[in-house]
């Protein structure tokens, strides 16, 4: 397929998206620079959207990456759609952007945040991308009560948090707890088979994160089968969403990640080219 051909597929996935009521800011998106022979699946967290990874694309383009950002169903139209939604049909598109990206580019990575990264992870028990980068990745939320979410969501269905307008125009106010019961599900099916997974992984955490037990996602790091691991960790001013501009080290984060893929590329192609 060449990219032509993408640009069809993609955007029935773009259709796809817009049908189910995602704004336009919100939808799946690709961007591909010229000569771009490595592309990057890029995943967004739990009641987000694509639009948090669109400050990623912009860098790793920069260094030469196509980025396909998909929009996990349930997100990005209403809280009441997100409770009615499986992991599974998470994964599923996910793993739909992994191959519309694998029938054009020689190479492809992942870039997940949060539960994107959890996504991702079950993805490379399916499929094999080249690595992964892992941003905020765990495996128990900060919230004590998140592992019960699975009959609290009869008692109390939706968690309020507090967000700016603009915030507001990109994640939900209202998170379901039926969603965070799928997260449980999710873990449950992942945490046993983590040493299956053997891919290259960058994860970085932010000591500020007040979302997740970032200690879990140490321990999900160590738990995985692979040699190369690297693992960064920022300090109390880094928040959870690391692409955000809250964050005053989003900058480093992106060349940390850029560096990681580019190191990869840069170990692969001599290879290629060889043969």
């Amino acid at each position: 397929m060449n990219q032509i051909g993408l640009q069809d597929l993609f955007a029935e996935e773009r259709d796809r998206s817009r049908r189910a009521g995602v704004k336009d800011d919100d939808l799946p998106f690709f961007t591909a620079p010229a000569g771009a022979t490595a592309a990057v699946l890029l995943v967004h967290g739990f009641s987000a959207t694509p639009w948090e990874m669109r400050p990623l694309a912009s860098a790793l383009g920069e260094r030469g990456f196509a980025c396909l950002a998909v929009c996990l169903p349930g997100h990005g139209t209403a809280p009441e759609d997100l409770a009615g939604r499986r992991w599974e049909e998470w994964l599923e598109t996910v793993v739909r952007g992994h191959d519309l990206l694998a029938g054009c580019f020689a190479r492809v990575y992942g870039a997940g945040l949060s539960t994107g990264t959890l996504l991702l992870l079950a993805l490379a028990r399916q499929r094999r991308p080249a690595g992964l980068v892992l941003l905020s990745p765990y495996l128990r939320l900060r919230h004590r009560l998140a592992p019960f979410a699975g009959w609290l969501r009869y008692l109390k269905p939706y968690q309020e948090r507090p967000l700016s307008d603009e915030e507001a125009t990109h994640y939900y106010r209202r998170r379901p707890l039926a969603g965070v019961h799928q997260i449980n599900r999710l873990l449950r099916e992942l945490g046993p088979r983590l040493a299956e997974i053997t891919l290259p992984v960058l994860a970085i955490h932010g000591e500020g994160d007040q979302t997740i037990d970032i200690e879990s996602g140490r321990m999900l790091i160590e738990r995985l089968g692979g040699t190369i691991k690297v693992y960064e960790r920022l300090g109390p001013e880094a928040p959870h969403v690391l692409t955000s501009e809250e964050n005053p080290f989003r900058g480093a984060v992106f060349d940390l990640v850029g560096k990681f893929l580019g190191e990869l590329e840069s170990q692969r192609c001599p290879l290629e080219s060889s043969q």
